[in-house]
């Protein structure tokens, strides 16, 4: 009796025949591929797990009795092979008993047919396979578009939709990863805490289109500034930025705010309402130490949060670190009193910062 043809709206299969039978083999190959299935043959236990790692099929009908290894040693080598995949094994036997049939699923099998397959019954065997491998793809699919939405609602989740740069979730996270990175390898960690100097009198003045645009100019340059892979800036709220600078001690941080101060002065952006300058400037707390166990993203904030403050309090448009009890000012002051120091020599590039 020959299979039914098969509807054309299921994909065919490629299905591994193992039998040690020739005649049974291509017997019940031809029949598969009549009816459009991909075959492959094995005719011993060996040859069918080559040709399974081989080939990758999509369904198994393999023999129980074999000369050497049998069916259920053959399943269980290729359950041990399949690292998390699955391929329906359907096993084809002359012995009816019921040991036989648990053996066969405790083993690996699916399912278990007795010799002589009938061709109706084999054919909807198959139909019900055709129809898990479908499903089986488009769980695949599904799992792919799953990932890559939880990918973007991640990255929406730690970034900030004005600026592009990580929101205060985003750094909040990675001040912490840099916390434990520096006290493990015993390295300086800066922290920056930087606003816009009077950005309520641009917002008032040129009105909150041109203040979003400015946060927007502000966000790209501190981004330019972050030369260095690790070199994290962020948006920590309104028009307060955050920098975090691994490896990084006093010294390089106060020369990284002045070349910051310096970038801001060149580029010029016009501040109609600036009670310190024409162009955009900005107001920084700086605070720097090497890390140990009662290091905490807390205690870093409101250390840079005071210092952010004690800058505003110096008349603003500068950078203060408690650390080093000078501001920007201070050290270009004393750059200035000292030939060929790096202070007076102008901004330092930000990469890199040496201790």
């Amino acid at each position: 009796m020959q299979l039914p043809l098969m509807p054309t709206a299921l994909p065919p299969l490629k299905i591994l025949v193992v039998d040690d039978q020739a005649t049974t083999r291509f017997v019940l190959s031809q029949q598969l591929q009549e009816v459009g299935h991909i075959v492959v043959q094995a005719d011993s236990a060996e040859t069918a797990l080559a040709r399974f790692q081989q080939h990758q099929p999509d369904l198994v009908l393999l023999d129980v009795e074999m000369p050497g290894h049998d069916g259920y040693w053959v399943a269980s080598q290729m359950r041990a092979a399949e690292a998390g995949g699955w391929t329906p094994i359907i096993f084809l036997s002359s012995v009816t008993q019921d040991h036989s049939i648990w053996q066969a699923i405790e083993s690996g099998g699916d399912d278990y047919l007795v010799k002589p397959v009938s061709s109706t019954v084999l054919q909807a065997k198959l139909r019900a396979m055709q129809r898990l491998r479908r499903m089986q793809g488009r769980l695949i699919e599904l799992s792919e578009e799953l990932r890559i939405a939880n990918e973007q609602l991640t990255r929406i989740s730690v970034e900030d939709a004005l600026t592009g740069l990580p929101n205060r979730r985003g750094f909040d996270s990675r001040l912490q990863h840099e916390i434990v990175a520096a006290q493990r390898e015993q390295q300086p960690l800066t922290l920056v805490l930087c606003d816009i100097d009077f950005f309520k009198g641009y917002n008032d003045s040129l009105g909150h289109v041109e203040g979003d645009a400015c946060l927007q100019r502000a966000g790209a340059l501190l981004q330019g500034m972050c030369r260095r892979p690790r070199d994290y800036p962020a948006r920590y709220g309104g028009e307060e930025f955050a920098l975090i600078l691994p490896c990084t001690p006093r010294s390089g941080a106060m020369t990284f705010a002045r070349a910051l101060m310096r970038t801001l002065e060149v580029t010029a952006l016009p501040h109609p309402r600036s009670a310190v300058a024409s162009h955009l400037t900005m107001s920084g707390g700086i605070t720097t130490c090497i890390p140990d166990a009662s290091t905490s993203v807390e205690g870093l904030v409101r250390r840079a949060d005071e210092a952010l403050y004690a800058a505003k309090s110096r008349g603003r448009n500068c950078f203060f670190s408690f650390e080093m009890q000078m501001d920007t000012r201070e050290q270009r002051s004393a750059g200035r009193t000292a030939p060929g120091s790096a202070a007076e020599s102008g901004p330092q590039p930000p990469t890199p910062r040496d201790q």
